[in-house]
């Protein structure tokens, strides 16, 4: 009887390369997105916010971007052919700063790391999102791996964020729809979108940003 059902008058054809396809592209907007999202955040910090822990067990931002790059080098480099944790790999030492340090190679560390995601997932297409890649010797599909990668970086973002907010206090830019703006913001993205080409539309966290920004300057 399933087999006999028809298909809704105007849905798109459910065939696997369109939906593998629009996988791949959600995730690299939702990656990019996290990688804005962060850098929106330590940009308003000081050299002495940005290498600041809290307390003795909790990781600066400084050190959250070391791990997360880190670990995007080792689990993309030859992602299809080699297991996602490398030999060469020193994961302790991402959790440790030394003190000569700077934040401009934190950056191009972070940099680094983002680029090695970005340039494994780009050429893949619908066809590989089956195929097996490990991690740890660990099988996953590739959907798996990907979908393992989001939830770890948008864990680390949202720390990276947390601490900005929590250092900067009162002189935090909002990245996200302002206290009791919500309404406000409905409103502004439910304008925007009966007046834009829905084929130019920025992601939702573009719209958030936009939309503090004309916050702030009011």
């Amino acid at each position: 009887m399933l087999a006999n059902r028809r298909q809704d008058v105007g849905a798109p054809a459910m065939n696997t390369p369109s939906i593998g396809q629009h996988y791949l592209e959600d995730a690299l907007n939702t990656f990019r997105d996290y990688k804005k999202l962060g850098e929106r955040a330590f940009a308003q910090l000081n050299d002495e916010d940005f290498f600041r822990t809290i307390d003795e067990e909790s990781n600066s931002i400084a050190v959250s971007m070391k791990h997360l790059a880190g670990n995007m080098i080792s689990r993309w480099t030859d992602f299809l052919t080699t297991d996602g944790e490398k030999p060469e790999r020193n994961r302790d030492m991402e959790f440790v700063m030394l003190p000569e340090t700077t934040k401009e190679e934190m950056i191009a560390y972070w940099e680094r790391g983002w680029k090695c995601t970005f340039d494994a997932i780009e050429p893949l297409t619908a066809d590989d999102l089956l195929r097996t890649v490990t991690i740890r010797g660990e099988d996953h599909t590739v959907i798996q791996a990907i979908t393992r990668q989001v939830a770890h970086y948008a864990n680390h973002v949202g720390q990276i964020v947390y601490l900005a907010k929590h250092f900067k206090a009162g002189d935090w830019q909002s990245l996200s729809v302002p206290k009791n703006k919500s309404a406000e913001f409905n409103a502004y993205l439910k304008d925007k979108l009966a007046t834009s080409d829905s084929s130019k539309r920025q992601s939702q966290l573009n719209e958030v940003m936009d939309f503090a920004a004309r916050n702030r300057q009011r």
